[in-house]
């Protein structure tokens, strides 16, 4: 059971927003006994709606913050003062891995530097996510997901042709959730033959990064082509793989990428004079106003009887409602989602099955006071 992976493996995730939260959950999911420590005044994001921007009242849990700390215990520690320092001091020395996404320099300033870390717990793994890395030029400059996806030359590449779009959901924060969810586990893997624990140092920046292999390799290579918005492939060049525009106002997309799929999408529409047509030259503006022209005459109804059951790589752009709805993900029952303080969360469960067994439901936000948290860690 997914549950089973890292029973036992207790997590103090120091962090908050978005990143740190949702790479802690990942490890709940997967069993860890998370215990979110957090200022007397609480994560920001329970008072922030990250979809409109207005905050909160200062004494209500928001459901953004449920969503992505289902799983996990809570508790409020004063790092500023003696009584937290202790407190904390105490959860080190019985956990497993910290994760905390301070700005490189904070934790030493609350006299939780790597020596004292090492000092208390020499087997802890301590997972630092921040923005830049904790080194570098860029390590103490502040930035946000849009800011971290710019620095990557990824933002260059997406978007219209007149200029770059800001992507959704934020990118870099769940990439380097997952960055840092997976080299922790490595971590714990590691600690079983060595015994001993060890510094991640994870950046959003560069786990952004680290997905720009083709566009780097494209710009750098003489024969390659050097990513351009709405000009390559597969960012908005290729009639193949686009998204049409209904006759109701509706969205479709197409990933015809392979020979058959597009044939057999021209077929199934009627136009085998686009058959020989799908390797012009790149961005092929001509033949994506024509593919457009013929989305354009009927509404989605038409195109989904259409096109849903041809084997050409066809999916109808769907609201979060309709993909909630949709009969696949019903059936795969990986929706979640729960209640607190009158407002409702939902989320989507960890997205793997373990012979065959689908992930086990989040348990709600736990939260507890100092002593209640100090005596579950107890041994």
């Amino acid at each position: 059971m997914l549950g089973d992976f890292l029973a036992g493996v207790r997590v103090l995730d120091v962090s908050q927003f978005l990143p740190g939260p949702f790479a802690t959950q990942m490890l709940a999911d997967m069993g860890a006994d998370v215990l979110k420590v957090e200022p007397p005044a609480g994560d920001p994001q329970r008072r922030i709606n990250p979809l409109t921007g207005q905050p909160g009242r200062q004494d209500k849990r928001g459901p953004f913050y449920d969503a992505v700390n289902a799983g996990k215990t809570v508790v409020k520690i004063d790092l500023k003062s003696d009584a937290g320092k202790q407190a904390f001091e105490d959860l080190l020395r019985a956990a497993d891995v910290l994760l905390e996404s301070y700005r490189p320099g904070v934790l030493d300033r609350l006299g939780f530097g790597r020596d004292h870390l090492e000092a208390l717990n020499s087997g802890l793994i301590h997972c630092a996510l921040s923005g830049y890395g904790q080194t570098g030029p860029n390590r103490s400059r502040s930035g946000h997901d849009i800011n971290y996806v710019a620095s990557t030359g990824a933002m260059s590449a997406s978007g219209i042709a007149q200029r770059p779009v800001i992507g959704w959901p934020p990118a870099a924060d769940y990439a380097s959730a997952l960055q840092a969810a997976l080299t922790v586990s490595g971590a714990l893997l590691a600690r079983t033959r060595t015994g001993k624990g060890a510094y991640l140092d994870v950046s959003l920046s560069e786990s952004m990064l680290a997905w720009q292999a083709l566009g780097m390799t494209g710009a750098s290579s003489g024969g390659g082509k050097a990513p351009e918005r709405a000009a390559n492939l597969l960012n908005g060049g290729a009639a193949s793989y686009q998204v049409y525009e209904t006759g109701d106002g509706r969205f479709v997309t197409l990933g015809a990428i392979e020979a058959h799929f597009w044939a057999n999408f021209c077929q199934a529409v009627g136009r085998d004079d686009w058959l020989s047509r799908q390797h012009e030259t790149l961005p092929q503006n001509a033949l994506i106003g024509e593919v457009a022209a013929l989305f354009a005459t009927k509404p989605l109804a038409h195109w989904e009887q259409l096109l849903a059951e041809v084997d050409c790589c066809y999916y109808a752009v769907l609201d979060y409602a309709e993909a909630a709805a949709d009969p696949h993900v019903v059936a795969r029952g990986l929706m979640t989602g729960g209640e607190h303080d009158g407002e409702t969360w939902t989320g989507v469960l960890f997205p793997a099955y373990v012979d065959g067994n689908s992930p086990q439901a989040r348990t709600a936000v736990n939260e507890v006071d100092v002593e209640t948290a100090l005596s579950r860690w107890r041994d």
